[in-house]
């Protein structure tokens, strides 16, 4: 049988969690919610690198790499097929499709924090939804900004800074909601694709709010790419 270590942290790897068994290991960085329903292993904490996870990979013998970081989790996704290829161990990826700009999108790409910050400039109420990241810069706020940031895991913030703590679905109606109380005068995005968390981009078409979107990093390729979660599912050993 063939055991399979699934690389997580996403609301699309736990519903792949849900479908192994109980040889096999869903691993997280330990970062928001931890399951305790799951029919197999979990494993919280990094590895240590590239030399920490093939390591594991050869000591508990693991047959399968599943890799279902977040699009822009880079490291770890260069880690595990810079893993893979070290112990001949098969990696497949879900290689979730990014989002495409609309007809009535005003998006501004950006690729490192600096560029960021400089897109920023002309704007008083930014809500971040990029993750951890902003957190290192609260104290780098220029006296016009206010930030909220929304982010898996609670953070106090401070006098120029609200932390929301959410895990989507988000739906319109809430985001509208969000958007009026916040008083946004522009988005701060990854490229995340999926419908999890799309429709602040609606909204933000809605309102004609620009996105200061970043760009995706280029992952390194795989044995095997998934688009869909359901067809990757489907191609788990049984």
């Amino acid at each position: 049988m063939t055991r399979i270590l699934l690389l997580g942290g996403t609301g699309d790897a736990l519903r792949i969690a849900r479908h192994l068994g109980p040889n096999d290991v869903y691993s997280l960085a330990g970062l928001g919610k931890v399951p305790h329903d799951l029919p197999c292993a979990v494993r919280i904490g990094g590895f240590g690198g590239v030399e920490g996870l093939t390591r594991y990979i050869v000591q508990e013998r693991i047959g399968l790499l599943v890799d279902a970081t977040h699009p822009y989790a880079a490291q770890m996704s260069a880690n595990a097929a810079a893993a893979s290829g070290a112990t001949n161990v098969p990696c497949w990826a879900l290689r979730r499709a990014a989002w495409d700009a609309q007809e009535g999108d005003d998006w501004r790409m950006v690729g490192d924090w600096a560029e960021l910050v400089a897109a920023l400039k002309p704007f008083a109420r930014p809500l971040f939804t990029v993750g951890r990241e902003p957190l290192a810069h609260l104290h780098e706020i220029p006296s016009h900004q206010f930030w909220t940031v929304r982010m898996l895991d609670q953070h106090p913030g401070n006098a120029r800074a609200r932390i929301l703590d959410a895990r989507g679905p988000y739906t319109a109606e809430g985001e509208r909601a969000l958007f009026t109380s916040g008083a946004f005068d522009v988005i701060v995005s990854k490229n995340s694709g999926g419908a999890a968390t799309e429709a602040k981009l609606d909204v933000a078409r809605e309102r004609g709010l620009p996105v200061i979107m970043q760009r995706r990093p280029v992952l390194p390729p795989v044995q095997r790419a998934f688009s869909g979660i359901t067809r990757l599912i489907d191609a788990l050993p049984k």
